[in-house]
C-alpha cells in the first residue's frame, strides 16, 4: 500500500505552515503535525509583530532571499484578501564602523537598493522620537522595510494549505520518526502512525529534540520583548517611526512603531543570553527583563517609555554562526530540516517554504542556499 501522503511537516508555526501552504499548492498530499495550539506562545513565531528588511547586514547573501521573500507575501496577501506587510521603511545604524551599519550598507550598494545613509541631525530630523544617541551615529535608511503581522500571516498560510487540500493536526505532539524500507518516512504521535514519501521538519526550538544531530546546531535561548505606552504616541507612528536596528554601548536593539496594540514594541537581541528548555512552560517575565528593556527606552527614546502595557517573553534558536540551518539530511534525503533562525528567521517565512518544498519535491531549490547547508559544520 502506498503511503497516505506525499509529505509530512512536523511543526506549523511560522516555517511549518509555510511549507505545508506551499507544498499542498503544489498539489501534494500533505499532513501538518504541531503538539500546541494554532498560534501558541511558546515557541518563536508570535508577539502580533516581525521586521521585514532589505538592506540585510547579516550577509549579502540574504538579500535575493528577501526579494523572493517580499514577493511571496504579497502573493500570500492576495490569496488572504488582507493586508499582511506594512511598510514603513528601516534604520539600521549604530557606529559608522560597527557591523550593522557597515554590513546594511554593504548589502545595499552590492544589490543596488534605494538607500540613504543619514547622520543623527537627519535621523532626528525625520523621526524626532531618537534620544541621547552618541553624535557619531550613521544610519542607512531603506525604504523597503516594514513589518509583518506574525499571527495573520501564520493564520493566511494555514488557511491556504487546507484550502489546498492539507491536513492540519494541532495538539499531536510526534513522538518518533524512522525511515521506512522504502525509503520514505513514518512518523508516530500520540495519535496515530502515519506514513509519507517525505518529511519536512520545521520544529522551531523543539529541532533538537526531534532530530538529535541539530541539537548542538540549534540552541534555544529565552528573548523577551517590551511594550510601552509612548507619553507622545504621534511620533511612533509608522509613518513618522520607521522599525530599526541600532547598535549602542548596551547590546544591539530593535523596535516598531505603534501598531494595533498601542505600544511602543523593542527588544534587544540576545536579551540576556539565558538558555533555555523549550518544554518548560514557564514564559513568564521577571523585574530585570523589564528594568533592562525600560532603561535602554529611557535613555534613547524617552518619549516612548511610558508605562509597560506587555512584556512577552519567546525563544531563539541559534545556530553557532547565527546562519540559518536548512538542508536535506545527508544520509536521509528524503527529510528536510528548517531550524537555526537566530532571532531574524521570521520575515524569510514565506520563501522558506518555497524552499522546503523545492527540497521535498526535486531534492534541490533554484535559490542559494549554500550559506545554510549542514556540512559547513562538518569540521
Amino acid at each position: 500500500m502506498p503511503p497516505a501522503y506525499d509529505a509530512i511537516v512536523i511543526g506549523l508555526g511560522g516555517m511549518g505552515s509555510a511549507s505545508a501552504y506551499h507544498l499542498a499548492r503544489r498539489g501534494w498530499r500533505v499532513l501538518g503535525l504541531e503538539q500546541h495550539d494554532l498560534l501558541h506562545e511558546l515557541g518563536s513565531s508570535h508577539g502580533l509583530t516581525r521586521v521585514i528588511r532589505l538592506a540585510y547586514h547579516e550577509h549579502p547573501s540574504y538579500v535575493p532571499l528577501l526579494r523572493r521573500a517580499y514577493e511571496l507575501w504579497h502573493d500570500l496577501e492576495s490569496q488572504a484578501g488582507e493586508q499582511l506587510l506594512i511598510t514603513t521603511g528601516c534604520i539600521e545604524g549604530g557606529p559608522e564602523d560597527g557591523r550593522t551599519f557597515r554590513g546594511s550598507l554593504a548589502a545595499a550598494q552590492l544589490h543596488d537598493l534605494p538607500h540613504e545613509v543619514l547622520d543623527l541631525d537627519e535621523l532626528r530630523r525625520r523621526s524626532p522620537a531618537y534620544g541621547d544617541f552618541d553624535p557619531g551615529l550613521k544610519a542607512v535608511w531603506q525604504p523597503d522595510g516594514g513589518f509583518l503581522l506574525a499571527e495573520r500571516t501564520i493564520l493566511a498560510h494555514v488557511n491556504g494549505a487546507l484550502r489546498h487540500g492539507a491536513e492540519l493536526h494541532f495538539h499531536e505532539p510526534v513522538r518518533a520518526w524512522e525511515p521506512t524500507a522504502e525509503g520514505g518516512v513514518r512518523v508516530v504521535s500520540e495519535r496515530g502512525t502515519y506514513e509519507a514519501e517525505r518529511l519536512v521538519i520545521c520544529a522551531g526550538p523543539w529541532a533538537g529534540r526531534v532530530v538529535p544531530r541539530l541539537a548542538p546546531l540549534a540552541v534555544p535561548e529565552r528573548q523577551v520583548l517590551a511594550w510601552l505606552q509612548p507619553t507622545r504616541p504621534e511620533l511612533f507612528a509608522p509613518e513618522r517611526f520607521p522599525v530599526f536596528l541600532v547598535d549602542v554601548e548596551e547590546g544591539s536593539y530593535y523596535g516598531f512603531p505603534v501598531h494595533d496594540v498601542p505600544g511602543f514594541k523593542f527588544g534587544r537581541y540576545h536579551h540576556l543570553r539565558e538558555p533555555m528548555d523549550p518544554d518548560d512552560p514557564d514564559r513568564s517575565t521577571r523585574p530585570d527583563d523589564e528594568a533592562i528593556l525600560r532603561a535602554f527606552a529611557a535613555r534613547y527614546f524617552p518619549a516612548g517609555a511610558g508605562p509597560t502595557m506587555m512584556l512577552k517573553a519567546c525563544i531563539f534558536t541559534n545556530s553557532p554562526d547565527e546562519h540559518f540551518l536548512i538542508d536535506r539530511l545527508s544520509d536521509l534525503p528524503q527529510v528536510s530540516v528548517a531550524a537555526g533562525f537566530s532571532g531574524h528567521g521570521y520575515k524569510f517565512c514565506s520563501v522558506v517554504g518555497e524552499v522546503m518544498a523545492d527540497l521535498a519535491q526535486h531534492g534541490e531549490t533554484r535559490h542559494n542556499i549554500g550559506l545554510f547547508r549542514l556540512d559547513r559544520f562538518d569540521s
